[in-house]
């Protein structure tokens, strides 16, 4: 039996195979019903799909025959997907001088072959679909296009699995890196909080024990050290935040009743002065209590600082939709401008503004929100305009 040289792009063939994952696979089920249904079309006894490797055809899926590989050098296959023809077809292999001596022929008792190549998009043919009969025979013109669009839908479903293969390598790369990222917040927090009390408590060391002693601007520029400490210590404390937020979804869900759970965040919070208006009765079951603790700390909170009113004014609503809850807050602060509104979600993007004691925020607390919000099967929206107060809407799924 002749043997066919490979072609010049083979290297490249190969390389394009092995992207599919599957050269180790004995059998992939999902190609059953298209070699069956090859075989029923044909009314031919076999049928298999094979991708073809180095020394190997790999059948991914047999009909009549009970294979998971045949040797290359002496498969009709190798000849199909060098034929450049849309199907390979041998009418009667006892009359083919290439194949009559085949081992195939001799063991299988085979005297008719068919075969499609399977063309990926980048052009290279990476296996075929084939019937094979004991007896000559020809194929109608309806047969040839049914065997035709079977080996399409075939590669399609390699291109799908091979799709689905980088999406899971790039999820997990993902996760890989977040992972990363979060071991790196808390080695570098930790590293740096020491040092940071360290700068805090001397600076206000060097104050008391030179009473009378610093002039006005060395008074100065000790507040700008002892500010910039407190601003680098806010960054930490709310990157450390961002990334434990995530571990709060862990934490099994529960019911919480909604008065007692407001009361939790106005001592939390310690609310004296201002009005808080919250429901007092009803229940919200099933939901994580941790996270949306969270989540209403921080928006509270703000609603507490970046307010000028005479009287801080803060109103919590709750309803129960058909598949969320949905939490309402609202303020009676400064409100934020509608060209930045879209972008205070994001982690490190601030309004610019500072809240009523002169610090600015770190761009970490709506970012945490949203994370949480998003993470727990909701939304989160905002309606503000500047003097007028904001609105937060967000809801969790149930």
């Amino acid at each position: 039996m002749t043997i066919p040289q490979p072609s010049k792009n083979e290297k490249e063939r190969l390389d394009a195979l092995k992207e599919y994952k599957l050269l180790n696979t004995q059998t992939a089920p999902d190609f059953n019903n298209i070699t069956n249904l090859a075989a029923n079309v044909c009314n031919m006894p076999i049928a298999f799909v094979s991708l073809i490797y180095k020394t190997n055809n790999h059948l991914l899926s047999c009909y009549g025959i009970s294979l998971d590989k045949t040797p290359r050098d002496i498969s009709f296959c190798t000849w199909a997907i060098q034929s450049h023809e849309k199907i390979y077809m041998v009418n009667d292999i006892h009359k083919s001088e290439i194949f009559k001596d085949s081992p195939i022929v001799k063991e299988y008792k085979v005297r008719f072959y068919a075969g499609v190549p399977l063309i990926n998009p980048e052009g290279y043919a990476l296996g075929t679909l084939c019937v094979y009969d004991h007896i000559p025979r020809k194929l109608t013109n309806v047969q040839c296009d049914t065997l035709v669009s079977l080996a399409e839908q075939i590669v399609s479903l390699l291109e799908l699995r091979k799709k689905n293969h980088q999406l899971k390598n790039a999820e997990n790369e993902l996760i890989k890196r977040n992972k990363q990222l979060e071991n790196f917040a808390h080695i570098v927090s930790h590293d740096l909080k020491s040092p940071l009390a360290n700068i805090t408590s001397l600076t206000r060391l060097l104050r008391d024990e030179n009473v009378g002693n610093l002039n006005e601007d060395s008074l100065t520029y000790l507040d700008y050290i002892e500010e910039s400490s407190y601003t680098l210590k806010e960054y930490i404390d709310g990157t450390l935040g961002y990334y434990k937020a995530n571990k709060l979804l862990d934490k099994q869900k529960t019911d919480i009743y909604l008065k007692d759970f407001f009361e939790k965040i106005k001592e939390m919070l310690i609310i004296q002065q201002a009005v808080f208006e919250y429901p007092t009765e009803g229940i919200v079951k099933n939901i994580n209590e941790a996270a949306l603790t969270q989540i209403v700390l921080n928006l509270v909170d703000n609603a507490l600082k970046y307010n000028t009113s005479e009287r801080t004014k803060v109103r919590i609503e709750y309803k129960s939709l058909k598949n969320h809850h949905q939490f309402t807050i609202q303020d009676n602060g400064i409100g934020i401008d509608k060209a930045i509104q879209s972008d205070i979600f994001e982690l490190f993007k601030t309004t610019g503004v500072k809240d009523r004691e002169g610090k600015q925020g770190t761009g970490i607390g709506l970012a945490t929100v949203k994370n949480l919000v998003n993470k727990m099967g909701g939304s989160i929206s905002l309606e503000s305009d500047i003097g007028q107060g904001s609105t937060f809407i967000f809801t969790v799924k149930k």
